[in-house]
């Protein structure tokens, strides 16, 4: 079988396309491989390290308002459009499989045209432009949140996989997780990440979380603060006279490339509220407070955030509303409850999808076949 895979800009659109691929993979021994994606995008580094073939597209986003970059975007559109029809054409895949990104608008539209099947695969709960418009040309919209099926106008279309993680997110124990980051397994372990370029206000946040738990003999601390802002947290903390060194339960990376083993060693993360983190989170039955991005597209993130709220999983803390204070007491509370924590991990697990990449390989499988 042979299959074309888009999606780009951001991890989050490029690691779901790979779990996909390798899923088939699975069902499929013997299975080609293309992706299409940008230059400019992630994509064009992470895709060729991890084996497979990519090619690429000159295309660019529509920006949410009436501008002459919108119009350039418009012509340039059509330019990509005759690219992407022929890559299809040169390829011949079976199907045709979109990630998210506007890189997925003209070569899964090129492959409608062109009568080859198509999925698109939108995660968050309020769809992206990209997949909305699509989703009119697509035979199947395999959706992360089931919240999300009221958005498009085609319910027949529509099949609730939830989003595709990696397999070792769920492969990776929690001793292996407290070993590899040097934890102790007598502690609840909080992780806190703003996403893989870190959150600031989340880490302006965190410096009363240190001065509330250093040295604290129930708690530890690992903090992920993203590349840009480690210097300057770190900066910060010295100056407030805390030692992390000596806290014995601090622990504070710039960049953390075994989040799997992370997940695996938490007992509570403080989290952004992006689809796939989410998605290993509740795969994973990790009880969450979510401090959604408030400058996502549509605000999607709050809204994939609300849904774990309502299910008992997640405390959510709107940016805007964001203080030290609050974070301490909201950490505080849920470290002084265990039967609470318990709770919300339970409510976690059972939103989780750990069997997202399969289902969604099947359906691209079985659509082959009719």
């Amino acid at each position: 079988m042979r299959i074309i895979l888009s999606g780009g800009g951001t991890g989050g659109h490029i690691y779901p396309a790979i779990t996909i691929a390798r899923a088939i993979a699975k069902l499929a021994p013997g299975s080609e491989f293309l992706f299409v994606g940008t230059k400019q995008g992630l994509e064009a580094d992470i895709i060729p390290k991890e084996g497979f073939r990519l090619t690429t597209i000159e295309v660019r986003g529509l920006e949410r308002r009436l501008s002459w970059n919108n119009v350039r975007t418009i012509f340039q559109t059509v330019g990509s459009l005759w690219q992407a029809r022929q890559i299809v054409k040169s390829f011949r895949p079976d199907i045709v499989i979109g990630t998210g990104g506007y890189v997925c608008g003209p070569v899964l539209l090129a492959a409608s045209l062109m009568r080859i099947p198509t999925i698109i695969q939108e995660q968050n709960v309020i769809p992206g432009i990209t997949n909305r418009i699509l989703a009119r040309f697509v035979n199947k919209i395999a959706i992360g949140y089931a919240e999300a099926a009221k958005h498009f106008s085609r319910p027949d279309k529509t099949v609730f996989t939830g989003n595709p993680i990696r397999p070792e997110v769920m492969s990776a124990t929690r001793s292996e997780g407290l070993v590899a980051l040097g934890l102790d397994d007598n502690k609840i372990t909080v992780l806190v990440a703003g996403g893989s370029r870190g959150a600031r206000s989340i880490n302006t946040a965190m410096l009363d979380v240190y001065r509330r738990f250093s040295g604290d003999k129930k708690i530890q601390i690992l903090h992920v603060t993203g590349q840009s802002d480690y210097n300057s947290i770190v900066g910060k903390i010295k100056q407030a006279g805390i030692e992390i060194s000596k806290s014995g339960n601090i622990t504070i990376k710039p960049y953390l490339y075994n989040m799997p083993l992370a997940l695996a060693a938490a007992d509570l993360v403080v989290f952004r509220a992006g689809a796939i983190g989410l998605a290993e989170v509740t795969a994973r039955g990790v009880p969450a407070i979510l401090i959604p991005y408030p400058y996502a597209a549509e605000n999607h993130q709050e809204y994939n955030a609300r849904v774990l709220e309502k299910n008992g999983a997640a405390i959510v803390i709107r940016d805007s509303e964001l203080t030290g204070e609050k974070l301490v007491n909201t950490i505080a509370d849920l470290v002084a409850c265990p039967e609470k924590l318990r709770a919300m991990g339970q409510a976690s697990g059972k939103l989780g999808r750990p069997q997202a990449a399969d289902d969604i390989a099947k359906l691209a499988l079985a659509l082959v076949r009719s």
